[in-house]
């Protein structure tokens, strides 16, 4: 059940109880705030109504939900008791009393949580968190039985087995490991970069460092991962490299519950999903890919505040600094504070001025803010600090000469989409970005239209590319052909002004002068760039001839061999 289903269901039980004690104005705070996912409300509410008696249950296990997904396991737990002795214990409940437990250490506690009826999380966490139990207690014989016990499930083997192999690095059997994570005692395993990390290490540990940069050199071509590359970068460079990616059972215990939120993260409640990341947190306060799941939830349920704070625990010794400082950045814009998401890129390019990566994610920010100017000089930093370009680094004189062209230096912004254009031949943004700009600069109409066409025909859907052919059809004076593409970016993009403001262009061309006014007003409801208002409203008073002879007309003003 989720959290919003929680809260409706208390709302069928609870206001005569809350009435009853005078706190019906906390309750109905706490139910609101629930409903929007502000955690932090929440719980301050439902702090003060559990300083009360004669909660209902429902009400209760809320509570519990909303500390979970703040991380606030010991008030969760001591939540949950009260759901115990009102005589309904809940999952939920369990599994924030287990998170408390396994943080105090409370080994007897948490493993008598795990065999209550309803266990902690599913069968599957409850086994892994079983072996990790079992691991901690010095019990190896008990760790294996439980992991023996989920591989019965086909399902959950792979899972299993990744785990054991965990627990043999961690007792220091590195053999016994690696036969485990290559796929050689129980068949290959679906490694993530996670364990692709710790197989490096115990294949360091075996003394097979060159194996462990083959595999990070295939790893790295597929995840990008800059946990990845670092190690490679220490094992390349002869650095002592000792399997830490589990330093103790807890560690573990935290892996089970990372797992668990990584196999559910899109596929169920991201209450619940959020919950077993802050369990892993709870933890493991180092858990990287814990921390960066928890701010992917709690952004994409629009809680920025809390999203930017949890990102803000990456150490900026780790690897993944700079792409979590990104990501914080990321979040302060969605939150409408541009100038603090300035502030963390500014100062990422003082900490980590040599990494190109972090001047990419200051020239993509100054983009989108429409700062075209400094973005230009950012990505010409970031070109610069790439002793080779290839063809992966297309985007970056793509996105420089979105930038030069928005800026009025045109021979520039040619340059870096022809560039585009050699490391990744007949990309349609490139070729739709360029054929367009050189139909609003009226030169090389042909070659234009040849572009355009053909990053119509690889993104037939496109309304923005389809635009672009009606378009440079309209500059070329073959009005009849603009019609029909124009028509069909319309429909592709029927909210966007500049495009209803072509099409009404068209028309009035083609002697359809009634549609073109309709099309005019529309682009006006649609809010045009401040610019193009006053054109639009020109074109409806005086039509558009009277526009075109003031600028000079509609034609081509050089051919393609000019």
């Amino acid at each position: 059940m989720t959290l919003r289903a929680l809260l409706l269901a208390a709302t069928m039980l609870a206001p005569a109880a809350a009435s009853a004690q005078g706190t019906a104005g906390p309750y109905l705070s706490a139910r609101i705030a629930g409903f929007s996912n502000d955690y932090a409300t929440a719980a301050e509410q439902y702090a003060r109504l559990l300083r009360g008696e004669n909660l209902p249950a429902s009400a209760i296990e809320s509570a519990v939900l909303v500390f979970g997904a703040l991380g606030r396991f010991d008030e969760g737990a001591e939540a949950a008791e009260r759901m115990i002795l009102a005589g309904q214990p809940s999952r939920f409940g369990n599994g924030v009393r287990a998170v408390a437990a396994l943080a105090a250490g409370e080994w007897d506690d948490a493993a008598t949580i795990l065999d209550e009826p309803d266990g902690v999380g599913g069968a599957l966490l409850d086994g892994l968190l079983r072996a990790w139990l079992e691991t901690a207690r010095g019990d190896a014989a008990a760790a294996d039985a439980a992991l023996d016990a989920l591989t019965e499930t086909d399902s959950f083997a792979s899972f299993a087995h990744y785990h054991r192999a965990l627990i043999r690095a961690l007792e220091g059997d590195y053999a016994g490991a690696e036969e485990l994570l290559s796929g050689d005692a129980e068949g290959p395993l679906q490694l993530s970069a996670r364990g692709v990390e710790a197989h490096a290490q115990v294949l360091v540990e075996l003394d097979r460092r060159d194996d462990a940069l083959d595999l990070l050199d295939q790893a790295g071509d597929l995840t990008n991962s800059p946990v990845l590359s670092d190690l490679h970068d220490r094992i390349e460079a002869g650095e002592d490299v000792a399997f830490d990616h589990i330093r103790r059972a807890e560690d573990g215990m935290a892996e089970a519950f990372y797992t668990i939120s990584a196999i559910l993260a899109g596929e169920t409640s991201p209450t619940f999903t959020l919950i077993n990341a802050q369990a892993a947190i709870a933890l493991r306060p180092d858990h990287i890919d814990a921390l960066v799941l928890a701010a992917d939830l709690l952004e994409d349920q629009s809680q920025y505040d809390l999203a930017a704070a949890i990102l803000r625990r990456v150490p900026a010794d780790h690897p993944a600094y700079h792409a979590a400082e990104a990501a914080r950045a990321e979040i302060l814009l969605s939150a409408g504070s541009e100038e603090a998401a300035m502030e963390v890129l500014r100062g990422l390019t003082r900490s980590r001025g040599d990494d190109a990566a972090v001047w990419v994610a200051l020239a993509d920010t100054q983009r989108r803010l429409e700062q075209f100017a400094p973005a230009a000089d950012s990505y010409t930093r970031a070109i610069e600090l790439h002793d080779e370009i290839g063809p992966e680094h297309w985007f970056l004189f793509y996105a420089r000469g979105i930038a030069y062209e928005r800026t009025d230096r045109f021979d520039r912004a040619e340059a870096d989409f022809r560039r585009a254009l050699e490391l990744n031949p007949d990309h349609p943004l490139v070729l739709n970005y360029l054929g367009y700009s050189l139909v609003e600069e009226r030169t090389k109409l042909d070659e234009a239209l040849d572009m355009i066409e053909r990053a119509v025909a690889a993104r037939p859907d496109d309304g923005y590319i389809t635009d672009s052919l009606g378009w440079v059809f309209y500059r070329l004076g073959r009005f009849e052909e603009a019609v029909e593409p124009m028509e069909k970016a319309v429909q592709l993009e029927p909210l966007d002004p500049l495009i209803n403001d072509h099409l009404g262009d068209v028309y009035w061309q083609v002697g359809r002068e009634r549609e073109a006014r309709f099309q005019w007003r529309r682009a006006l409801s649609l809010e045009p760039e401040e610019g193009e208002v006053g054109r639009i409203r020109r074109k409806l008073d005086e039509g558009l001839d009277a526009v075109l002879e003031s600028e000079g007309g509609v034609g081509a003003q050089e051919s393609a061999g000019d």
